[in-house]
């Protein structure tokens, strides 16, 4: 993000304006194109209103933009003498395409994240710094050979990894599984892309928990799924639910979290799990398993996972390091019948020719290690002393204003609001107050909660960021 250089000669507006100009000679701002409002510029850089505001009458004089009282400031149609016709329209482009913006809610905060790194961050599902193994990873990489090909390596990724993980999920999740069952994806996100786009075709029809992960309704969109929603409960989605929308609509996939889901943090009951594999064998339909959070179980006894009672190779397990090690890492993987393995794995290749070596040498030489180990039943602890500081700040600040249920692991907590609020406005005060979270509607659940991750801020920042999330809530309450 630009921002004006304060230790210049040069006047701060004399700056902007230079910036501004050059965005519109590279295509950013088209002729007849609208700028920033003064405020939200001036908000972005970090500058007074009025500072924007000499700007804006700098590009004026130069005859490069017009203003008119309640429209705003716009780009001039016959800037520099060019017609606009020889410019390409760059916002028309980037308002077409296939695949679905973020939902507006996402974009400002990550709008606020970006102008405003020091804030209480409490909307991100990723760890905070002091929870990343950095020093255990420089470790191995320091005392392991490096011995990888630097070249283009297998589709399914890299061979000695893909046989960790498979041991790994053996003594760890119970999952049994072979290497060419693996498919290693950058993250969980790009399997449940290859997923959609190799598996589905637009127009099919698939459930989905309600509420659920924000990022996976988008791709549904994007890639033209219908989806139709399974009720999350007390206990997890009820597989009568699944029958039900499979005879009204077809459906031909599940989507599911059935371990610490996001956002709720509910798991699904012991009773429920045979009987909905059962049935989704019955009906001759897929269950996508995304288990990001099994591994951040407090108690290092996670229930088991749908693929590891699976008796009819029904479930499509997705896994990842993000949540457990180093989103940076950007290491995930896919467990499934080897053909929908190589499947994926072409259209991957298709893609970006696989996944660098190095980032998959470094993952397979960590959890061969034993700080692997280590580090797990570290971050455990770590989560639950956060959420910890996180219920008891909860309930000295809003009391009965919200409630929720602790989790047994997971990176967040679920709150409902008692009274309902602007979801808009309680989180642009809570904002103004230092602290930012993620409504409750981005997950396509009725309005009225909010999600709270624990495990981004640091843990001496959770009570300041609740004081100021119940600064914001009464603030609109008066």
């Amino acid at each position: 993000m630009w921002k004006p250089d304060r230790s210049s000669k040069t006047p701060m507006y004399l700056q902007i304006a230079d910036y501004v100009e050059r965005s519109i000679s590279l295509g950013e701002y088209p002729p007849g194109s609208f700028l920033p409002s003064e405020r939200r510029l001036a908000e972005r850089i970090g500058v007074n209103r009025s500072t924007v505001v000499q700007a804006y009458e700098e590009l004026r004089a130069k005859g490069i933009v017009e203003s008119s009282v309640g429209s705003g400031t716009m780009v001039s149609r016959e800037v520099w003498g060019i017609r606009p016709g020889l410019s390409p329209d760059w916002r028309h482009y980037v308002q077409g395409g296939t695949f679905a913006r973020s939902l507006p809610y996402l974009r400002r905060i990550r709008e606020v994240l970006q102008e405003r790194p020091s804030i209480i961050n409490m909307a991100s599902g990723e760890l905070s710094a002091d929870l990343f193994p950095n020093e255990q990873i420089i470790q191995v990489m320091k005392e392991v050979p490096f011995e990888a090909h630097l070249g283009y390596d297998d589709p399914q990724g890299y061979y000695p990894l893909r046989e960790t993980l498979s041991g790994f999920m053996r003594r760890e999740l119970g999952i049994h599984t072979t290497e060419s069952s693996i498919l290693i994806t950058s993250g969980s996100q790009q399997s449940l892309f290859l997923i959609l786009q190799c598996l589905l075709a637009p127009g099919d029809a698939v459930a989905v928990e309600d509420p659920s992960y924000c990022g996976s309704l988008a791709m549904f969109q994007s890639a033209g799924i219908r989806t139709f929603p399974l009720p999350v409960r007390e206990d997890g989605i009820d597989p009568r639910d699944v029958e039900t929308l499979f005879k009204e609509h077809r459906i031909r996939m599940v989507f599911l979290n059935p371990n610490y889901q996001n956002p709720t943090g509910t798991t699904l009951h012991p009773d429920k799990r045979r009987p909905l594999l059962n049935l989704a064998a019955e009906l001759g339909i897929p269950i996508v398993e995304d288990d990001p959070f099994s591994l951040t179980d407090f108690e290092g006894n996670p229930p088991p996972s749908l693929k590891s009672i699976d008796e009819h190779g029904t479930v499509l397990y997705i896994g990842s390091l993000s949540k457990i090690a180093a989103s940076g890492l950007r290491i995930g993987w896919l467990i499934a019948p080897s053909t929908v393995v190589q499947r994926l794995a072409d259209a991957r290749q298709q893609i970006d020719f696989g996944l660098s070596i190095i980032p998959q040498w470094t993952a397979n030489a960590f959890m061969r290690s034993g700080n692997f180990g280590e580090h797990l039943s570290f971050l455990q602890q770590a989560l639950a002393h956060k959420q910890d500081l996180l219920i008891r700040s909860l309930e000295r600040e809003l009391g009965d204003e919200v409630r929720f249920t602790a989790a047994r692991g997971g990176l967040s907590l679920w709150c409902g609001l008692r009274r309902p609020v602007d979801d808009l406005k309680l989180l642009e005060e809570a904002v103004k107050r230092g602290v930012v979270y993620t409504p409750g509607a981005v997950y396509g659940s009725v309005p009225g909660h909010i999600r709270l991750s624990f495990a981004r801020p640091p843990a001496s920042r959770i009570e300041e960021g609740i004081f100021g999330l119940a600064q914001a809530l009464r603030f609109l309450q008066v």
